[in-house]
Formats: structure tokens, C-alpha cells, sequence
């Protein structure tokens, strides 16, 4: 098992805290999210690590090379992370995660690593984890069926009939990331330019990776669903989110 680690953008709703870092860099309480994750990751078993980086790339790879030198850690930069969204790097992974079995994680996020654990220890072979809260427009939000399998997975379901919002952390099997990467391929070139129902031409390098899942729903390839809502995460897209979170983060986490 390896952790692909999704570290590219630039969080510019987090200016001026990522003016001169990347978000995973910051810090919330002791240490990094980044140096949270891949603590987490290490103490599950998780030895080999594939990091997309862009924004500050240099920061991230010195980091992680001093910090983690027994590591397997191999890097892959994004060069156009400007222009392009998420499932752009998670496509620039291919050579690491097709027919692999791999952790997909945000770098970003704030969580209890007993959350890696459950993940692990589940024995379906695709895990995609889930918190419930009252849900809006922003969320990534999870319709699942009565067997808690996905449905759909995206921004615009309807906030009433979702099971509740997508962490940001997935377990893939080897069947799973083959038939993600055949899709993605699909995307990335064949039908990178696509209509949407207004009209509007869509580069679909500059969307979300769960557009990936959504399409492979209906070829049989989906996730069970993983409830943590139990355990502490915190979503940190502002400075305001940061600030709370270092209310709210358990003392034994800080």
C-alpha cells in the first residue's frame, strides 16, 4: 500500500497565511498538516509515499526529505497547478498509482489518524471516508444506496438526500485505480474539452477528481462508504477556519 498525496494548489483563500508557504505546511498546534498525515500514514505501516506538488514545490520536498529520510518518497510536479484542479494531479500520478493499491489523500486536511487505521482495517477493497454535518453548496457531498454504496459524489447533489460530505481520504484497490486511470485518460485527452448544460466549454483538467468517480459508478467501480464522523477533522479553507481549529483540536492531537 502507498499514500498518494495531493499537494499542488495554492490556497489562495488562505492569503497571506500561504504567501511564502504551502497550506500543508502550516501549522495547527505542534506540527504541519502535512507532518500529521504522513505521521498517521507511517504508524499504520504506510512506508512508500508519492507526492504531487506544485506551488511551492521546493518547500514541500525539502520538507518531507529531511523529516522522513527512511522514507520512499517520490515526487511529481505539477508545472501548470495554476490552471488546473485536483484530478489534473491525481492524472499526473498514473505512473505510481495505476493497478497499485494506494491511500489517495488532500494534503491539506486536519483529522484524527485513528481515521487511517479504520481505513485500513476495513476489508473492502475501496473505502471513501465520510463526515455528517448539516450540508451546503460547498460540501462534496455523498449519496450513497440502502448497502452504502456511492451513488453519486459532487457539489451540486441535493444537500437533503446526501449521507454527508467527503473527507478527502480514499482507499483504492489494484481493479479500481486500473479502471480510474483508463477513465481519466478519457478525460484528460479525449474529452478534455466538454459542454456543460449551459452552454459553457469546460476544461475538465480545472475540475474535481470525484468527477472520476462519478463516471465510473455505472462501469461497477465504486467505494463503500466509511462513516468517521465520530473522530475529530476540521475543514481549514480560510484563515478563519484555521483560527477555530486551534480552538477545537483535541489536547491529545495538538
Amino acid at each position: 500500500m502507498k499514500a498518494v498525496i495531493l499537494a499542488a494548489g495554492m490556497a489562495s483563500r488562505l492569503r497571506p497565511l500561504t504567501n511564502n508557504t504551502p497550506k500543508c505546511l502550516l501549522k495547527v498546534g505542534e506540527r504541519s498538516l502535512l507532518q500529521r498525515s504522513i505521521d498517521a500514514l507511517v504508524e499504520n505501516g504506510v512506508r512508500e509515499f508519492v507526492f504531487v506538488t506544485g506551488y511551492l514545490h521546493e518547500m514541500i520536498e525539502e520538507f518531507a526529505g529531511k523529516q522522513y529520510p527512511d522514507l520512499k518518497c517520490t515526487y511529481i510536479y505539477n508545472n501548470v497547478y495554476e490552471s488546473t484542479n485536483n484530478i489534473y494531479s491525481l492524472w499526473l500520478a498514473r505512473p505510481e498509482a495505476e493497478n497499485e493499491e494506494i491511500l489517495l489523500l488532500d494534503s491539506d486536511l486536519l483529522y484524527d489518524p485513528l481515521i487511517v487505521g479504520r481505513v485500513l482495517a476495513s476489508p473492502a477493497d475501496n473505502i471513501l471516508t465520510l463526515i455528517k454535518h448539516p450540508l451546503g453548496e460547498e460540501e462534496m457531498k455523498v449519496v450513497t444506496d440502502a448497502n452504502g454504496s456511492i451513488l453519486e459524489i459532487c457539489k451540486t447533489c441535493n444537500p437533503a438526500e446526501a449521507a454527508g460530505e467527503s473527507l478527502g481520504i480514499e482507499k483504492m484497490g489494484k481493479t479500481y485505480t486500473a479502471a480510474l486511470y483508463k477513465e481519466l485518460e478519457i478525460m484528460m485527452n479525449a474529452e478534455r474539452y466538454i459542454t456543460n448544460a449551459d452552454g459553457k466549454t469546460i476544461d475538465q483538467r480545472d475540475i474535481f477528481y470525484e468527477r472520476a468517480f462519478e463516471r465510473l459508478i455505472p462501469q461497477g467501480h465504486t467505494y463503500k462508504v466509511l462513516d468517521v464522523t465520530d473522530l475529530f477533522s476540521c475543514e481549514l479553507d480560510t484563515v478563519e477556519d484555521f483560527n477555530t481549529a486551534k480552538e477545537l483540536i483535541p489536547a491529545n492531537l495538538y
